[in-house]
């Protein structure tokens, strides 16, 4: 089945536009269980409870408000949230290269492969290229359905992958851990013991071959699942139809641009804003901030910014209304 497009925009660096096309590159492995009433095996949601009543609450009388103390809210409301978005660019917007082993692997979060639309093929290849023998990998910014993230362009093959990191705040120092010193005194093995481990790691070497590794609970439960199937031990479920997400699909085509680029070099000028007409693709790229300010984010999404992130939110959001509210 061919692999549908999520998002369209440009890679830009310098004068350098690559019209491309994000694609997902992984799915979920593990076991989704949904949450069913057993008398009439209808679809069980979650409701709007207020936690100190346990009462239902309607959706008119909820504000989002950020904790910045403990019990201590501010409450932001829907426009000043829609202000605070970022504004789409459709861009994958290169700030610097650096070298691919600098990048230590717990800042790496979704990856997402990068195919070139239009005529952008040549040039595509050519920055894959490029990275692949430099060993260097792009860090870029991108806003994806108004959210915006930290992304690394890494050559993989025939592909580029722009896999999505976590910012530098959300990451833990490992300064609290009771690690061994590199060198420390007592802590340095032996020749032989080198030679040792490194014979039992020879031996245990081999190829990636990620087709060899199953997740052993999803195979067990579905083994489960496929046996109560074919004993006709089911039950009929009607869910409710959800909308697909909206995509932005304008793209910005500036190969032309690119070609001049590499001829002048940075003699040719600063680069234009990567931002798209103001026309019919202004309102293809309001759509998604529009369904995201009011869907919830989707299974697997990167989880809200760090507390420190939070506070700085709310007070900016303080400055703005001269309102702190208590929590009930």
């Amino acid at each position: 089945m061919a692999s549908r497009t999520i998002w369209k925009g440009a890679i830009s660096f310098g004068l350098v536009h690559i019209p491309v096309g994000l694609h997902t590159a992984t799915t979920e492995s593990g076991v989704d269980f949904d949450w069913l009433d057993k008398r009439s095996m209808d679809p069980v949601g979650y409701k709007r409870i207020n936690k100190r009543t346990g009462k239902e609450i309607d959706k008119d009388n909820i504000v989002k408000g950020v904790e910045y103390e403990d019990g201590q809210y501010v409450i932001v409301s829907p426009e000043e949230i829609a202000d605070a978005y970022p504004r789409t660019t459709q861009t994958i917007e290169i700030q610097q290269f650096v070298d691919a082993a600098g990048v230590p692997f717990v800042y790496l979060e979704r990856p997402y492969y990068v195919a070139p639309i239009n005529k952008g093929h040549k040039v595509y290849a050519l920055l894959r290229d490029t990275l692949a023998k430099t060993g260097k990998i792009g860090i870029a910014r991108v806003v994806i359905q108004t959210k915006q993230h930290l992304a690394a362009l890494i050559p993989s093959g025939d592909a580029l992958v722009l896999n999505l990191m976590r910012w530098g705040d959300e990451v833990r120092p490992a300064d609290g851990l009771d690690l061994p010193k590199a060198g420390a005194k007592g802590m340095s093995p032996s020749a032989s013991e080198l030679k040792m481990a490194k014979m039992l790691v020879d031996d245990m070497s081999g190829d990636w071959d990620p087709e060899q590794y199953k997740d052993e609970f999803k195979a067990a439960v579905m083994e489960l699942v496929e046996k109560k199937a074919r004993a006709g031990k089911t039950e009929t479920v009607i869910a409710p139809q959800e909308d697909a997400p909206a995509y932005a699909d304008n793209v910005i085509d500036l190969t032309e641009l690119l070609q001049r680029s590499l001829k002048g070099g940075k003699a040719a000028g600063k680069a234009a804003p990567a931002s798209a007409p103001a026309d019919a693709g202004s309102a293809k790229k309001a759509a998604p901030r529009k369904t995201a300010a009011k869907k919830a984010p989707a299974k697997g999404a990167a989880k809200s910014p760090a507390k420190s992130a939070k506070a700085t939110k709310a007070t900016k959001a303080t400055n703005a209304s001269g309102k702190t509210r208590k929590a009930a």
